[in-house]
């Protein structure tokens, strides 16, 4: 009854924490070929698709590592903005 609450805001902030790392693995692993193939779409895929014209036409690398930025950030502050709606009563 006393470690539960102060456990919530904790779990919520690594839970997000490991959604986001998990993300990031996927992408790597995808953008060094032993992720998923072609046919599946993956913004690592999608980077790595885009490096032999990364001089040419940078966008083709830049949008996909660029989304691929924001929904990790986005993940982050989800996480922290809900720790933060859950405890208001501050940082612990």
């Amino acid at each position: 009854s006393e470690i539960l609450p102060n456990l919530v805001g904790a779990l919520i902030v690594v839970a997000t924490l490991e959604m986001a790392h998990a993300i990031l693995l996927e992408s790597a692993l995808s953008f060094l070929g032993v992720g998923v193939q072609p046919p599946i779409p993956s913004w690592g895929l999608m980077i790595a698709e885009g490096k032999p014209y990364m001089f040419f036409s940078p966008w083709v690398i830049a949008i996909p590592g660029v989304a691929l930025m924001v929904l990790v950030l986005g993940i982050n502050l989800v996480g922290d903005g809900l720790r933060d709606l859950i405890l208001p009563d501050g940082r612990n």
